[in-house]
Parts: C-alpha cells; sequence; structure tokens
C-alpha cells in the first residue's frame, strides 16, 4: 500500500474556498488514478473528484461539479482539490485515495481504492 498525507482542510465561510494536498510518503507505487472520497458523520464515504494519472481524464461527483477542481502534479506525486463556492453540506472529512488499476468509471467507488490517506477535516460555516 502507497502512505498518503493530506494537508488543507480547515474551517472556512460559505461561499469561501480551499484547495487540499495529497502526496505519498515513502514508497511509491505505479498510479493509475487517485481520487477525493468524503464523509459526514453518519453517513456513508462518497465519491468526490477522481483524476488518471497519464491521461489526467478527470470525474466528478454531481455534487460538486462546476465547483471542485482536481489537479495533478506528476512530478511530485500530488494530487490537488481546489474547492470552490463552498455550501454547508461539502462539511466532512476528506480522504485522498491511490489506486494502481483501472477504477469504475466515472464514478469509482471506495473499494476501487487500496490506499488511502488518514483524512483531513472541512468544515463550512453558514
Amino acid at each position: 500500500q502507497v502512505q498518503l498525507v493530506e494537508s488543507g482542510g480547515g474551517l472556512v465561510q460559505a461561499g469561501g474556498s480551499l484547495r487540499l494536498s495529497c502526496a505519498p510518503s515513502g514508497r511509491t507505487f505505479s498510479t493509475y488514478a487517485m481520487g477525493w472520497f468524503r464523509q459526514a458523520p453518519g453517513k456513508e464515504r462518497e465519491f468526490v473528484a477522481v483524476i488518471t494519472w497519464s491521461g489526467g481524464n478527470t470525474y466528478y461527483a454531481d455534487s460538486v461539479k462546476g465547483r471542485f477542481t482536481i489537479s495533478r502534479d506528476n512530478a511530485k506525486n500530488t494530487v490537488y482539490l481546489r474547492m470552490n463556492s463552498l455550501k454547508p453540506e461539502d462539511t466532512a472529512v476528506y480522504y485522498c485515495a491511490h489506486t494502481q488499476y483501472i477504477p469504475r468509471l466515472p464514478t469509482p467507488i471506495a473499494p476501487d481504492f487500496r490506499s488511502w490517506g488518514q483524512g483531513t477535516q472541512v468544515t463550512v460555516s453558514s
């Protein structure tokens, strides 16, 4: 498994922006895709966005389409999630995920990814 380290979460007012980052720590493996999921209290972990590593193809959940942007820096093996126009319903713990294999596209599920970060809290106040 790949060790992933996330950063960039925090508290922001509705309408504000945040950028999350995720990079591997230690040994790295080949990457087919990296993604972001989120989990709010009492809810299941849900897909947010995914990017394929070689082609840079991106896919988003309908709830964030047009507001969030996933990108990657191949040289740094880092994936980013830029979140604009944040809403209180975006409040959740955000997890970075990695897979060496093709996930279900356009809507991956959590079992498609083998490696996960520890999560970073994003809180959007109204």
